[in-house]
């Protein structure tokens, strides 16, 4: 197991987010809605796993929810999904390096978003209510009261909130790119995205599924789920796209320029100009 160094993750996420920016619908959607789904099973996961604590073992609760929601972002690293989170850094990556548009990113962010709540939408409804794995005793009262706190939160608090959880989820994701093996990868994605359940911070997807589920059951409103939306896909943004991509790309900007006309160079000397290269 190992990581490429600092610059090379860089080179890597700048990669993946031009791959990303042109993405094809047929890929686009399926693979948003997986990704979706397999961030609201984690959730589903991390609340019944919890449901059950007595009162006062709050810390313990969240340490476990950690410890068991990031089987979601590892379906989708490893299986494959288009998530928003990681795409708000992966896309932003591409737009601070003049490798995709403004308009492609606004493109992108829009079809995942609908995909994503597609996919997380479905599991609620199929799973939490028609099935009914949330709808009863402690499974019901842990789903409402983690919705309602959600939706409490004050514009300013939720968009702080979303900051802090996407800037730890994109994190996990760039160590992602950075790993060079499946069990990498699955370390990497782990212990950023158990840290930010851990400390409570709001998720655009897994917010997907916990409030519709709460509105499913009938304890809570579409308008409240809207007007959570709004500043925890503003913090997520800020989160993924200012402090993992900015941060990087004014960290590492000059080195990924050398690399790409170097490769390019090398390429056309060979006579096969890589994707990479193109980069």
């Amino acid at each position: 197991m190992g990581f490429l160094k600092p610059e090379e993750t860089a080179l890597a996420a700048l990669q993946a987010g031009y791959k990303k920016a042109n993405m094809g619908l047929s890929e686009q959607i399926p693979l948003g809605f997986a990704a979706g789904a397999f961030v609201a099973i984690g959730y589903m996961l991390a609340l019944r796993s919890t449901a059950a604590l007595p009162p006062g073992w709050e810390g313990l609760s969240s340490l476990i929810a950690g410890a068991v929601f990031p089987i979601g972002l590892i379906l989708v690293m490893i299986a494959g999904g288009e998530l928003l989170t990681g795409n708000m850094m992966g896309l932003s990556m591409a737009v601070f390096h003049k490798k995709a548009s403004v308009l492609q990113l606004v493109k992108n962010w829009t079809i995942i978003t609908l995909c994503n709540f597609a996919g997380a939408i479905f599991v609620a409804y199929l799973f939490s209510h028609v099935l009914g794995m949330l709808e009863s005793g402690p499974y019901l009262d842990k789903m409402i009261a983690t919705a309602e706190h959600k939706m409490e939160d004050s514009f300013l608090h939720a968009f702080i909130s979303g900051i802090g959880c996407n800037w730890l989820v994109s994190l996990g994701v760039w160590l992602a790119y950075g790993a060079k093996d499946g069990a990498g990868k699955v370390l990497g994605v782990w212990f950023p995205t158990m840290t930010f359940v851990a400390l409570g911070f709001q998720h655009i997807v897994a917010n997907m599924f916990v409030i519709p589920a709460a509105i499913f059951a009938g304890h809570a409103t579409w308008a409240g789920y809207f007007t959570n939306f709004v500043p925890v896909f503003l913090g997520n943004a800020v989160g993924g796209g200012i402090f993992v991509a900015g941060l990087y790309y004014a960290a590492f900007r000059k080195k990924q320029q050398k690399s790409a006309k170097a490769e390019a160079s090398a390429s056309i000397h060979t006579g096969e100009l890589k994707q990479d290269a193109v980069l």
